[in-house]
């Protein structure tokens, strides 16, 4: 039985320049950051620029990290602050929705089952957009990221009532929005 070596170490072979080690740290984690990036952003060319900005912040700052908060937990930490610099360079939202809905192999014996399951992640995804950006973060990392109410509230620096008061919001709206499009 082979073992996947732990983020530590990982991340302590990459800062002695093991490149193997930084690759399997990015492979690990890649799909993770453009999925948060796509859902953020809604496009799929922001997406790979925000998971590349990610990488480069993360290669740049990885001696950074002191294992005070889990590895993952500090990557996407720096993914939710490229998000929101990307949304302040960016004044205007995008309202597109744009990249494939992926499957499971079993689903695909029921083309109209899979048809429906991509027009309500398109649904939901473009009612995400239309969102606040205070509220379309703690959607994603509720839902999406499984975070518990304690740790949005510590990861974007809020208070736990602001993280509850902008969850109720969030799922209230995305209600109206998803019944309306």
């Amino acid at each position: 039985m082979v073992f996947a070596p732990s983020d530590e170490r990982l991340v302590k072979r990459a800062l002695e320049n093991n490149k193997q080690a930084w690759l399997q740290l990015v492979k690990r984690y890649e799909g993770l950051v453009f999925n948060y990036a796509l859902r953020m952003s809604g496009s799929r060319d922001d997406a790979l620029d925000l998971m590349q900005d990610v990488f480069m912040s993360l290669f740049r700052n990885l001696a950074g990290w002191r294992g005070e908060s889990s590895f993952k937990n500090w990557l996407m930490t720096i993914a939710h602050y490229r998000c929101i610099e990307h949304f302040r360079r960016r004044k205007d939202y995008a309202e597109d929705y744009d990249f494939e809905q992926q499957t499971s192999d079993s689903d695909w014996h029921d083309p109209e089952a899979v048809y429906e399951g991509q027009q309500q992640t398109q649904r939901l995804v473009a009612a995400m957009q239309k969102l606040p950006l205070e509220q379309r973060l703690v959607v994603e990392l509720k839902f999406f990221q499984h975070l518990k109410l304690q740790d949005i509230s510590e990861q974007l620096e809020v208070p736990l009532n602001t993280v509850k008061s902008r969850l109720y919001k969030a799922v209230e709206s995305l209600q109206q929005l998803v019944e309306d499009l």
